[in-house]
């Protein structure tokens, strides 16, 4: 695969940046463990609510950097997948369901069955042609939630409560519910990292930088792809039904298409490619969305300016500048 991908860093180097970034994720995900546990005595509940949907964010962001980072598959409709998790979650809610591992179980495979039938049909494209049809699939599920007049239409619905997790209260409190989605964050940023150093992860980068000769090697990209955009589609509908907990509503909104180009932003913030990137893209990202509202309402007028300022002179994003410090 090496000869596919061209030539590749030393393997010293190699190995100091991959610690790097696994030392980085670590050092985040040890961060949020312990503002769960002294955050909201210290700095009330809304910072660790603030930091519930950070983390959510950040789950989607590491499921969108499969598709873009490692399979190069940029899609403008990922939201559609947190939108899905959340609403397979508010409808079961609503209609009377109230065990997690049920709802989480529906959330899971209604997602990956819209991601394999979605998928399916958009990876027959390439290029603006697949981030088009990607941005329609997404804008369809949008207007079809907001449709659903008998569950709140353009208005949302409501939750007024939340499932229970084996008979106990732990998702209906905030430590408990803290507690759950640090896990899956955890989970979901380990499992991402493990993939793009199997086979897997490897086939996806080289079909990404050389298709053609991947396939001469004997391995179906259209495959590899698929089963990537349905893992991906998974994971976001995952962090839909955590969402949808946190928030205790579900919106429309959850599936617009800024919402997925929120999500571009975040893994271009932290580094594309990266193990840790999205990770750090998304708290950075939700960081400055409160902080710079402070100063002003519309405060993606301030926003831009840093984001071209990043393009431009942090290459990579933040942990891609940071590995090539490492590398000097």
């Amino acid at each position: 695969m090496t000869a596919v991908l061209g030539a590749a860093p030393p393997v010293d180097l190699r190995a100091r940046r991959a610690q790097v970034d696994w030392l980085t994720g670590g050092a985040l995900i040890g961060l949020l463990a312990l503002l769960g546990l002294i955050g909201e005595d210290l700095l009330g509940a809304y910072v660790t609510g603030l930091a519930m949907k950070a983390m959510i964010l950040a789950i989607a962001a590491i499921s969108l950097d499969i598709l873009i980072g490692q399979a190069g598959l940029v899609s403008l409709g990922h939201a559609a997948f947190i939108g899905l998790g959340a609403y397979v979650t508010g409808i079961s809610l609503e209609e009377g369901l109230h065990d997690s591992a049920t709802i989480l179980g529906l959330a899971i495979v209604v997602s990956a069955f819209f991601a394999l039938v979605t998928g399916a049909i958009s990876l027959r494209t390439s290029g603006v042609y697949f981030i088009m049809i990607t941005l329609a699939f997404g804008q369809m599920l949008f207007f079809a939630a907001s449709s659903l007049s008998q569950y709140g239409g353009d208005d949302g619905l409501t939750l007024w409560s939340t499932s229970e997790l084996f008979g106990t209260r732990l998702l209906q409190e905030d430590a408990g519910l803290f507690a759950a989605i640090l896990v899956v964050l955890a989970v979901a940023w380990v499992f991402a990292g493990l993939m793009a150093g199997a086979r897997f992860g490897r086939v996806l980068r080289a079909a990404k930088e050389a298709p053609i000769r991947t396939e001469t090697l004997g391995f179906e990209i259209y495959r590899f792809r698929l089963a990537a955009y349905v893992i991906a589609g998974v994971i976001a509908g995952i962090a839909g039904f955590l969402l949808a907990h946190q928030a205790e509503f579900v919106s429309p909104a959850t599936a617009a298409w800024q919402r997925s180009g929120d999500l571009i932003i975040m893994v271009l913030i932290g580094g594309l490619g990266t193990r840790s990137g999205p990770l750090l893209g998304a708290l950075l990202f939700v960081a400055l969305e409160e902080g710079l509202s402070l100063v002003l309402h519309e405060w993606r007028l301030l926003f831009g300016p840093f984001l071209v300022l990043l393009v431009l002179f942090a290459r990579g994003g933040i942990m891609g500048a940071l590995l090539r410090a490492v590398a000097r």
